[in-house]
């Protein structure tokens, strides 16, 4: 039995670059409730935050940028060069996680929880598990990856895999292994048999769909069993069906975001790509089919946002608009979306995501959504 009473505790782990975010979102698609304890750490030890000061004791003030923020880069060069080092990170920032991911538990509707930590299996949260899942990836893949996605020389990502235990450890200590080194399909299909198999009642994968009136608006969140659809609705109203969006490529975009979709009756006409990370709310993208009321669909598809990033204990949405949907001023001011810079949010997580995420040439909008926050300020 888990630390949490009517919670069924999923722990995922896995040596770095192996794909455990991918597989992460994918339990995320099946009604799990994913929290990112590596992510928690990072807000641990912002500027303001419980383990800002504690830090700068350790390792000295030289791992400061100008605005008194911890240089992550520079903390990592110190740490992954020196076991003990790392211990020492890990002695001050671990127990913060471990208070942040209880909270986070405790208010979680959802009955499923998934932990992704890269060090799962050496700290307190291992014992909280029911089920333990470890991806792998083999050496090439990983500094293939690191390369690609972080920009990392080889040698540095030598360095990381080196200080890492071995994936051997990791998979003994496994209720159920996910090799994601193929493609996606063939990951989601590792996943979702694991899936079925620790909760044989549910129908993995299957399209849910909301009763559908016609003439009248609704949104669902989208199903990794609806790829077709969304691939044929973002060819036509996106290309005019000059191009085609292929399922592999719909399926690699899900193992990034989530897409709601927008429904007149049973015609999709409408949707929104919508992702959530470190509790910030983000979405970049909306289409809504001609013949279809803009506002009156934009206003479902936020409506389900905002209702979906609550239930996620979201503290911000962020909105990155095009210039042509950033002219709707009155509305989005109306909405409660509050036009905004990077550096303005404030808090460190939310303009890391923005950093990430905000495509080139946009607008953001912001709207917090919780007045408290995890890790707040001390």
């Amino acid at each position: 039995m888990s630390a949490w009473p009517g919670k069924v505790v999923i722990g995922l782990t896995g040596n770095i670059a192996t794909g455990k975010s991918v597989v992460r979102r994918m339990l995320e698609h099946l009604g799990a409730y994913g929290i990112d304890a590596d992510a928690l750490g990072h807000r641990a030890i912002a500027k303001g935050a419980p383990a800002h000061q504690a830090v700068i004791d350790a390792f000295g003030s030289w791992i400061l940028t100008e605005d008194g923020q911890i240089d992550r880069s520079r903390l990592a060069k110190v740490v992954f060069a020196d076991g003990e080092a790392l211990s020492r990170l890990e002695g001050i920032v671990h127990p913060l996680v471990r208070q942040a991911v209880d909270l986070l538990v405790r208010r979680a509707p959802q009955k499923v929880i998934v932990i992704e930590a890269i060090k799962l299996l050496e700290s307190p949260l291992r014992v909280a598990c029911d089920s333990i899942w470890v991806t792998y990836a083999s050496q090439e893949i990983q500094i293939e990856r690191l390369r690609r996605k972080r920009g990392m020389s080889e040698a540095a990502a030598q360095q990381r895999l080196a200080v890492q235990s071995p994936h051997e450890e990791k998979m003994r200590a496994a209720d159920v292994v996910i090799r994601n080194e193929g493609t996606f399909d063939e990951t989601w299909s590792q996943v979702t048999t694991a899936w079925n198999r620790l909760f044989p009642e549910s129908e993995a994968g299957a399209t849910t769909e909301a009763v559908r009136a016609a003439g009248r608006l609704s949104v669902e969140r989208a199903r990794p069993g609806q790829v077709g659809q969304i691939a044929e609705f973002v060819s036509h109203q996106v290309t005019g069906g000059r191009a085609y969006w292929s399922e592999a490529e719909v399926m690699a975009a899900l193992s990034e975001k989530a897409f709601l979709l927008l429904y007149d009756g049973d015609r999709l006409v409408g949707m929104a790509g919508w992702q959530v990370e470190n509790l910030v709310a983000r979405l970049d993208s909306v289409i809504i089919q001609d013949g279809v009321s803009f506002e009156k669909g934009l206003r479902a598809l936020l409506n389900e946002v905002e209702r979906e990033s609550r239930d996620l204990q979201c503290e911000v949405a962020l909105l990155f608009l095009t210039p042509e949907m950033a002219l709707l001023k009155g509305l989005w001011d109306e909405l409660g979306y509050k036009e905004t810079s990077v550096k303005d949010l404030g808090v460190r997580a939310w303009q890391e995501a923005a950093l990430e995420s905000m495509p080139a040439g946009s607008v953001m909008r912001v709207k917090q959504l919780r007045a408290d926050r995890v890790l707040k300020p001390v």
